[in-house]
């Protein structure tokens, strides 16, 4: 799926796959994504909110609620209203992640040090947004020079036996093209941090 015309019957051309396959979905709900297309299609419709739609779901149909947002999202991708990558309120979001050889701790505090931090994040300005407690710090970014907002990334570190994995999340990017270049930057820039 992806492609022009394809996907179930009545998905427009800017169509997407779901994440979540069609086996797997008609195994979890009952329905597969062809009857979900033409049930919320023959219910709220397209033209309803995404909160309206997985509300409609829980209370009509008896899904359960993680279910129901998964076949909100599945249904707005299939229907051409949301792109992968894209958040509810329209801005994309990128993850990339990998097992380092690096002490959590010490990673932690460097990202609350503010010229420990802007070493880590060369040409990028960074504010806190969360307090330094918090298990998956995020920040607000800038272009150092331009000033140019950047978005919000967050930094997750899950310690285990091989090393820690670091995810990063980059939130709020405007487009495709833009969460496609931050994937691949912070893809880059988590080799770099192996090395």
């Amino acid at each position: 799926m992806g492609e022009q015309g394809a996907g179930p019957q009545g998905a427009d051309q800017r169509s997407a796959a779901p994440d979540v396959s069609d086996e797997r979905i008609r195994e979890s709900t009952g329905r597969g994504w062809d009857d979900w297309v033409a049930v919320i299609d023959a219910g709220p419709g397209r033209e309803a909110s995404h909160p309206t739609i997985a509300a409609w779901l829980v209370e009509e149909h008896g899904v359960d609620g993680w279910w129901a947002q998964g076949v909100t999202v599945g249904y707005e991708r299939l229907t051409g209203r949301r792109l992968p990558g894209q958040m509810q309120d329209g801005t994309f979001s990128v993850s990339r992640s990998k097992t380092l050889d690096l002490d959590g701790e010490e990673f932690r505090e460097r990202l609350h040090d503010d010229a420990a931090r802007a070493a880590l994040l060369p040409g990028i300005s960074s504010v806190p947004r969360s307090k330094p407690a918090t298990r998956a710090p995020k920040f607000s970014l800038s272009d150092a020079e331009s000033g140019e907002e950047l978005g919000v990334l967050q930094f997750r570190l899950e310690q285990g036996s091989a090393g820690a994995k670091l995810v990063v999340t980059h939130e709020k990017l405007p487009d495709p093209d833009a969460a496609e270049r931050w994937k691949q930057h912070w893809g880059d820039w988590l080799e770099s941090l192996a090395v």
